[in-house]
């Protein structure tokens, strides 16, 4: 006989889960796979960020070049991309059985670290907030509630954080490094205490826009058991993450830096 893990054990009673996300499939994709395990599941949606003044700031950390660089990959390589690779998108989300149909009940707010958004998660008393696809969360938000914060990072920590793990570690020939983490979330970035890890592999049909469905795949199951254990009464306990030594930030890729990975190395 099987074990009854704690993201198996459903039913009314289990207390509440806030999904605070940003906009897209992938925040559906997470919310389908949390509502079964509670007794409640709110879903808050922050508006998209301004890309002009995201655009600005970041500037002034990179300079303008590659900031260009940049602005042209998320705007002519991605698209193209997710448009070439549906076929595979939709088979990664057959295979691990994912829901990307519409939520049907979202909370809107103009971001996560509006005012409104504090009053809301106050009103809502949550047992546990999942955070998917958000700006950086503001200590005041995170300080609102006295209930953990959990994240799902397309990435293996501390060594890739921020945007694309998966694609980096490709592109830094470290293929072993491809995986997904589930962490809780502090005012860093991504930098809260791993409670799980999951490694996968990637396939020639894959590529940097197929890659967050695999890490959604892979990293799912291990949210949905922390949310669980989190429902049970149990405190969220870290472990130790990866044991490189190096923690990095990383943004999106260039155009051009995009392109000659794929050319001169076969990274896509």
């Amino acid at each position: 006989m099987h074990a009854t893990t704690a993201a198996n054990r459903t039913g009314p009673g289990r207390g509440t889960v806030v999904l605070l996300a940003g906009p897209g499939d992938t925040t559906d994709i997470v919310a389908h796979r949390l509502a079964p395990l509670a007794g409640r599941l709110e879903v808050i949606v922050e508006e998209p960020i301004d890309r002009i003044r995201l655009a600005r700031r970041r500037a002034a950390r990179l300079g303008w070049l590659r900031v260009v660089g940049q602005i042209l990959f998320v705007t002519v390589a991605l698209p193209a991309l997710r448009r070439s690779g549906l076929e595979r998108i939709r088979s990664i989300v057959a295979e691990a059985g994912l829901d990307p149909t519409t939520y049907p009940s979202v909370h809107a707010v103009p971001s996560v670290n509006d005012a409104s958004t504090i009053d809301l998660l106050r009103s809502l008393d949550p047992t546990v907030v999942v955070v998917n696809g958000t700006r950086i969360i503001s200590s005041d938000v995170l300080g609102s509630v006295p209930c953990p914060f959990i994240n799902t990072h397309a990435g293996i920590t501390p060594r890739y954080r921020g945007v694309h793990g998966g694609y980096w570690a490709l592109a830094e020939g470290h293929p072993e490094w491809v995986g997904t983490t589930v962490h809780l979330v502090d005012p860093g970035i991504d930098t809260g205490g791993v409670l799980a890890q999951a490694p996968f592999d990637t396939t020639r049909r894959d590529t940097i826009a197929t890659y967050p469905y695999l890490h959604l795949a892979a990293g799912l199951p291990l949210l949905a058991d922390q949310v669980g254990r989190v429902l049970d009464g149990n405190a969220p306990t870290p472990v130790v993450g990866h044991p490189s030594a190096t923690s990095r930030l990383y943004v999106h890729p260039t155009l051009w830096g995009y392109l000659w990975r794929w050319l001169a190395r076969g990274v896509r």
